[in-house]
C-alpha cells in the first residue's frame, strides 16, 4: 500500500488586534536620512624657501665696476640701515659683525668686531663661511635692489632668453623690410651717411645694427615717426624743403611759401614728421613722395 503524503498544513492568519470595536490607529514613523557634509580641509599654505648654503655672488647694479666700492655696515645717522620685523614690528638696527653669527645689533652680544663690504671692480664675492654677511646682504640690506644684486643663475637664464627672442625677432623684421622703412631706421644710426650706401650696403648695415642692438631696433621699427622723419630729411637734402638758419622754419624751396613753424625746443624734422600727421600735413607729404 502506497504510503500517502501528509497533507501541507496551511499557514495561520495573523491574528487581529483587539480593539474592542474601537478604530485602529496606525502610527507612521518617517526615517529622515542625515546627510554628511564634507569637512572642510585646511588650505596649504605656500612655505617659505629655504637658505641655501653656498658661496653668493653680490655685483652692483647698471653695470658699474669702480676699482673699489664700500657700502655701509652699520646704522649711522648718515647711512640708515634699519630692518623691520613684521612678525615682531620692531624696527631691528642692522651690524656687520665678522664674530657674530646674527646681522641685528640687538642679538649681538659682547665684544663686536666690525668688517667693512667692499667691492672690488663691481664684484663682491662672499664664500658660504661668513652666512652673516651674506643674509646681511641677500635679507635685510636696504641698498639691495638699488645699489648692488645678488647673482642668480636662473633669472641670468630667462634674460639670456629674452634677448635671443628679441635677436630672432630683429633679424627676421630687418630681413623682410623695405628698403625705404630699412633707410629710415639706418638714418638714425649713421646719419646722413646713408646717403651714399647702395641698397644691399643698406641692408647689410641694417641687419648688423638689428643683431648689434635688437631692442633699439626693434623700437625704431615700430615708431611711425621714424619714416616720416627721414621723408622730411631726404626733402630737405633734395631742396623740395627749405629749412631757415635758425631751424624754426619749414617752407616750400620752389615758391618760398611757409609751411610750418617749429615748437620751441623741438626737433625740426620730429616737428615736420608731426605736422605730416595733420590734414594740411598729410597733402604735403603726397606732394613730396611725388617729387622724389
Amino acid at each position: 500500500m502506497a504510503n500517502k503524503k501528509p497533507a501541507a498544513r496551511k499557514k495561520a492568519a495573523p491574528a487581529e488586534p483587539i480593539t474592542d470595536g474601537l478604530p485602529i490607529q496606525v502610527e507612521t514613523v518617517e526615517t529622515v536620512a542625515e546627510t554628511v557634509r564634507p569637512t572642510k580641509q585646511a588650505p596649504v599654505l605656500p612655505t617659505k624657501p629655504e637658505w641655501e648654503i653656498k658661496d653668493r655672488v653680490y655685483f652692483l647694479r647698471n653695470d658699474a665696476s669702480p676699482l673699489t666700492h664700500t657700502i655701509p655696515g652699520k646704522h649711522t645717522s648718515k647711512h640708515s640701515l634699519l630692518y623691520f620685523d613684521e612678525e615682531t614690528g620692531i624696527q631691528k638696527e642692522i651690524r656687520y659683525a665678522t664674530n657674530h653669527a646674527s646681522p641685528f645689533k640687538s642679538e649681538q652680544k659682547g665684544e663686536a668686531t666690525l668688517g667693512h663690504i667692499v667691492f672690488r671692480e663691481g664684484v663682491l664675492t662672499v664664500p658660504k663661511q661668513k652666512q652673516n654677511l651674506q643674509k646681511l646682504l641677500s635679507l635685510y640690506h636696504p641698498l639691495r635692489g638699488r645699489i648692488f644684486e645678488e647673482y642668480d643663475s636662473v633669472e641670468e637664464a630667462e634674460d639670456d632668453i629674452d634677448v635671443l627672442d628679441m635677436q630672432v625677432d630683429a633679424a627676421i623684421i630687418a630681413r623682410e623690410m623695405e628698403i625705404d622703412e630699412a633707410e629710415a631706421i639706418l638714418r638714425v644710426e649713421v646719419g646722413s651717411k646713408v646717403n651714399k650706401l647702395s641698397s644691399k650696403e643698406i641692408k647689410r648695415d641694417l641687419r648688423l645694427f638689428a643683431r648689434r642692438n635688437p631692442q633699439l631696433f626693434l623700437e625704431l621699427a615700430n615708431d611711425d615717426n621714424v619714416h616720416l622723419r627721414n621723408v622730411a630729411i631726404k626733402a630737405t637734402e633734395a631742396n623740395i624743403l627749405s629749412l631757415s638758419h635758425d631751424q624754426r622754419t619749414f617752407s616750400w624751396t620752389s615758391t618760398g611759401r611757409k609751411l610750418m613753424n617749429v615748437p620751441f625746443d623741438e626737433n625740426p624734422y620730429s616737428a615736420m614728421a608731426a605736422y605730416f600727421k595733420t590734414d594740411e600735413g598729410m597733402e604735403v607729404f603726397r606732394s613730396i613722395e611725388k617729387k622724389f
